[in-house]
């Protein structure tokens, strides 16, 4: 193999093998926001309430049902290795409780390893129609039609 060829080989070669490492490479992306410890050492439990929260740390990703009875940070981050589905790989929730008179409670932090799946309760209406197309709705009414529905009662 004259030098031509060779250096020309060894140029598809890297060039294959840069390919292939940027391929595997993971796609990184991150979502939601949690404040940093520096932050939250400012809070003060038993004297903050929701308001001064929200001043020191900022809005929360989501809040309890009643609305202010407890804040929670979401952050998650999630990683796509080629054309495979993004898989989460970190999360973290913190979450603020608030008391009844409106102070913060409690500040907790979760991670991805203390998650639990939740079954939530169905309540779903179900129709009438049980497998029946259109079509079979449709003329499953033909032989119902009377002619007396079209013509007044005399």
């Amino acid at each position: 193999m004259t030098d031509s060829k060779a250096s020309a080989v060894r140029g598809l070669i890297v060039a294959a093998g840069l390919v292939l490492a940027v391929a595997c490479t993971p796609i990184v992306r991150n979502h939601g926001y949690i404040p940093t410890d520096t932050d939250l050492s400012t809070i003060t439990v038993g004297q903050d309430t929701p308001k001064t929260v929200t001043a020191t740390v900022g809005p929360p990703t989501t809040t309890g049902m009643l609305g202010e009875d407890a804040f929670f940070y979401v952050q998650s981050r999630f990683e796509t290795r080629g054309a495979a589905a993004p898989v989460e790989v970190d999360r973290q929730v913190l979450a603020v409780s608030f008391s009844s008179v409106g102070t913060v409670s409690n500040i907790e932090r979760f991670t991805l390893q203390d998650g639990n799946v939740v079954a939530l309760s169905r309540r779903v209406t179900t129709d009438n129609v049980r497998d029946s197309t259109f079509l079979r709705q449709l003329l499953g009414s033909v032989g119902r039609v009377n002619a007396q529905d079209f013509v007044g009662e005399q």
